[in-house]
């Protein structure tokens, strides 16, 4: 199991396109996304690397991206995000076992949902994805599959009222089971890649036994 350690940045009114130049004033790391967990049906692995830190009241997650096209067909928060270039962040907040899946087409369109298991998953209401601070280096325009070579990032302030189904005041001293994906399911050259790597025979992220672990310092 991967382990890392998230660490806090000051505390501030953080807007998400501000967010690489404060990870990179305060050093924060970044980490590659690159288990290839289905390769003989689906071999390609398109560079993807991310990092995060919180603050008492938000996380704040920046993907960098590069892959061989790319695509933002979902025009709506809580669309099918997963079948466009597409960055995940699943994660258990509490003891529960409820999991939340954060998923985010290359634009900043976003789903999340909330649930123990994969079916009957509650999705997060539109207020909540309000609240979520996007950016990215491709604009906030939906548009089909674009073929060739890219390079792309996207940054997020998720507050922690996005837990939705939770009272979440703080994950400072907390540590919390977490994975990161890179799919794409109906571009030219789908793919399915974790941080965490997932032992099963079909594409599948929604399972939370293999999730890593982040420790909020």
């Amino acid at each position: 199991m991967k382990k890392l350690i998230v660490n806090s940045v000051p505390e501030g009114l953080y807007e998400a396109e501000n967010i690489p130049a404060l990870f990179e004033k305060e050093g924060i790391e970044y980490h590659p996304v690159d288990e290839v967990n289905w390769a003989s049906e689906y071999p390609y692995k398109p560079k993807m690397e991310f990092a995060i830190a919180h603050t008492d009241h938000a996380l704040l997650i920046h993907y960098r991206v590069e892959e061989d096209s790319v695509a933002s067909v979902a025009g709506h928060d809580n669309g099918k995000v997963w079948e466009d270039s597409c960055c995940e962040f699943f994660s258990i907040p509490a003891d529960d076992g409820i999991y939340y899946n954060m998923e985010c087409n290359c634009t900043g369109t976003l789903l999340v949902a909330a649930g123990p298991e994969r079916e009957g998953r509650t999705h997060a209401p539109q207020a909540v994805l309000q609240a979520v601070k996007r950016w990215s280096s491709l604009g906030d325009e939906p548009f089909s599959e674009r073929i060739g070579a890219v390079k792309w990032q996207m940054a997020l302030v998720i507050p922690l009222s996005t837990y939705f189904l939770h009272d979440i005041q703080s994950l400072n001293g907390q540590t919390i089971r977490a994975n990161f994906y890179k799919c794409g399911d109906k571009l030219q050259r789908p793919h399915f890649l974790s941080w965490n790597p997932i032992a099963i025979e079909k594409p599948d992220f929604h399972r939370p036994d293999y999730f890593g672990e982040l420790s909020f310092r």
